[in-house]
């Protein structure tokens, strides 16, 4: 089964993907701030993390910063989900290492099939 931490602080979103990967078989853990997938990291490795940019506490870029440095993570697909779309933030999400940046409005089937392509 694999795991995947999905980190965003609106409500409505966690539910709704949570509900969705976990239907599709995923070991779903829930974080509403940067703060909260680095204690996740600190016991688990994780094939997915779903990133939210705009968090409270601690941000999806600084947290991105964070899991690149840190070798054990290599193999963990980072995807930025946010609503930030303008082409700069997508440009530096990238940059930074993420492996894919999805805008919202998203589509849940199409964040899945496009995860799934990355195994």
């Amino acid at each position: 089964m694999r795991k995947i931490i999905i980190a965003d602080d609106e409500h409505k979103i966690l539910m709704s993907l949570e509900y969705s990967f976990k239907k599709n078989g995923y070991d779903v853990f829930i974080a509403r701030d940067g703060t909260e997938v680095l204690e996740f990291l600190k016991t688990m490795v994780p094939d997915v993390i779903l990133l939210d940019i705009m968090m409270p506490n601690l941000d999806g870029y600084s947290t991105l910063d964070v899991i690149k440095q840190d070798e054990k993570l290599k193999d963990t697909k980072v995807i930025f989900l946010s609503a930030k779309n303008n082409p700069r933030d997508i440009e530096r999400g990238l940059e930074m290492g993420a492996d894919a940046y999805v805008t919202k409005p998203y589509s849940i089937k199409k964040l899945m099939q496009q995860i799934e392509e990355m195994f």
